[in-house]
């Protein structure tokens, strides 16, 4: 079966069995504890937690996802960055014995065979699962004939997605020697110190790989023959097939994290971005791919996704935009800093009456890992594959040193900062705090929802505010925004502070850096009906009080940062 097919088939059959169809939630989950959403219970995450559920007890999705923890792996027969998670989720709804016999009907239903089975083994925490076992007993697998296994806690035990959170026993399926799908049984609460208690409500939390899913399916040796990567792999010159899949898959993942509004960046989630974007471009390097070859692998991975996630065709131009600015950026600092590396290996080398130090006693010390990182852009994970090339050792300790201090300094410039980036406190102050908002809101009509703020300065005569953007601002457009936020002050909006759950903030569509960890409680500030945010305050009662609003400067903060800088006359 096609993939199309496969996700259709998976929905339609849940859909059928009691679930309500839910749609994939961003890539950018509303946990502050993990950068990206890894699996397809994040989004109800607070449902197994006793909070009532907006879709009734029983929900089913396909939903987007990449986990970077396997990046290394990439090139096998099914290890992912980006990759599709098909689930089936309940909420104090039905427990083991439904759970495992609707997974065992659908995959009946499309022609999957299971070879095996796995349940926990237990331990000295948690009990072995006897009653898995005896649900997959009953249904012809045992033992004796292999078809039954138990395993410990590292194979059959789901731990919390982020810090903390619901976790519990799995059950897992296996086709052609892999795990397809993955029945979690939520019957735990983790803290952070990893101790265990017992969830008052039982919840199912499955997750199966659409793309191993349609890889056993179309039967095929790997998950890089599957239609969902045909399109991209044929459009990859060369014959080296683990350095094409590791190109596919960084173009894929590009390709979603850009739809997002992400950029490029040294920081969280920018530097994922970054990190594979240059690693897919030092790969090519490898198979002597053209100049800009990502622009017509992004271009096939829109095409493949387009009906299913519209917002990848939507943002097309924003998407093809950012992977080449990274490409042109990367491209004007590669072969310089690839030269320092091999003038630094030369020096390091023993030649003529220099003693020097043979290649498999050099390192890469930290402060001159930490200058190709600065200087050149050079990720950490690139410099170790370099000098894995090079058989020279990289001194991580070192480079991580020269990183918490720079990062150190960093912190130290902008010491003083009130939340809110107020410098000041004063009734100015809290004017331009105020029209922050409306600036950030305006941004977002006139340029795009790509825009977020990537960070504030405030004081009594000024408002500094830096977001994420890749090029600089027409004269129309600054026009246009300060057109917009002069429009809000003169309608005389209320400002509006409201105390909610941040779950709750993000339900109701309060923007955030959602970068910085937030508590359980946030402020939700809202202006009238044109700007919702979570913030530390304090702000105006109405946005009459403001004055009028000017930008007196627009200009580049950092790679894909723009700022402005404005005023209140």
């Amino acid at each position: 079966m096609t993939s199309r097919e496969l996700r259709e088939k998976f929905l339609s059959f849940f859909e059928k069995n009691g679930h309500k169809i839910v749609p994939s939630s961003s890539l950018l989950p509303s946990d502050p504890t993990v950068l990206f959403t890894t699996a397809g219970m994040q989004q109800f995450k607070p449902y197994y937690l006793g909070e009532k559920s907006l879709f009734g007890k029983n929900a089913a999705s396909c939903q987007k996802c990449l986990r970077i923890s396997d990046i290394d792996e990439v090139g096998d027969e099914r290890h992912l960055t980006f990759f599709e998670m098909l689930g089936n989720f309940s909420f104090g709804g039905y427990q083991k014995e439904e759970a495992i016999k609707l997974a065992k009907e659908f995959l009946d239903s499309v022609g999957i065979k299971i070879d095996y089975v796995t349940v926990f083994s237990g331990d000295k925490e948690v009990l072995r699962d006897e009653e898995s076992a005896k649900i997959w007993q009953k249904l012809g697998f045992s033992e004796e004939k292999g078809t039954l296994r138990f395993c410990g806690r590292e194979d059959n035990f789901w731990g919390p997605t982020g810090e903390e959170g619901p976790c519990g026993p799995t059950t897992e399926i296996y086709s052609q020697d892999i795990e397809v799908w993955n029945i979690v049984f939520n019957q735990y609460y983790c803290h952070k110190d990893k101790s265990l208690t017992e969830l008052p409500l039982f919840g199912v939390d499955t997750g199966m790989g659409l793309e191993r899913l349609a890889k056993v399916s179309q039967n095929v040796p790997t998950v890089f023959e599957t239609d969902l990567f045909g399109l991209i792999m044929k459009e990859i010159k060369g014959d080296d097939l683990k350095t094409k899949r590791i190109i596919a898959d960084h173009a894929k993942s590009a390709v979603f994290l850009a739809s997002e509004g992400i950029l490029p960046s040294n920081l969280e989630r920018g530097y994922i971005l970054r990190r594979l974007i240059r690693r897919g471009i030092r790969y090519g390097k490898l198979l002597n791919l053209s100049h800009d070859f990502l622009i017509p692998l992004a271009k096939k991975v829109i095409e493949i996704y387009k009906d299913i996630y519209p917002e990848v065709l939507s943002k097309e131009d924003e998407i093809i935009g950012i992977i080449r600015g990274e490409e042109e950026k990367f491209e004007k600092t590669l072969e310089q800093g690839l030269k320092e590396f091999k003038d630094y290996v030369l020096r390091k080398e023993p030649k003529g009456g220099h003693a020097g130090v043979a290649r498999d006693q050099m390192i890469l010390d930290g402060k001159e890992a930490f200058y190709l990182y600065q200087t050149f852009g050079f990720p950490k994970e690139i410099m170790q594959e370099l000098c894995k090339e090079e058989n020279i050792k990289f001194d991580e300790r070192g480079f991580e040193e020269e990183l918490k201090k720079h990062q150190e300094l960093s912190r130290t410039a902008s010491a003083g900062m009130f939340k809110g980036g107020l410098v000041d406190s004063g009734e100015q102050a809290v004017k331009y705090h105020t029209a922050n908002h409306l600036l950030l809101a305006a941004l977002r009509q006139v340029l795009g929802s790509h825009v977020l703020q990537r960070g504030s300065n405030i004081t009594e005569e000024r408002l500094r505010f830096d977001f994420s953007h890749p090029d600089k601002m027409t004269e129309e457009e600054i026009k246009k925004v300060e057109d917009i936020v002069n429009q809000k002050i003169k309608e005389g909006l209320p400002v509006v502070c409201e105390e909610m759950a941040f779950n709750k903030a993000k339900e109701v569509g309060a923007m955030g850096v959602f970068e910085s960890k937030y508590g359980e409680k946030v402020k939700v500030y809202t202006v009238g009906d044109f700007s919702k945010e979570i913030c530390g305050g304090p702000h105006v009662n109405n946005t009459s009080e403001l004055g009028h609003f000017k930008i007196v400067k627009e200009e580049s903060s950092s790679s894909g940062i723009r700022r402005i800088r404005a005023i209140l006359e």
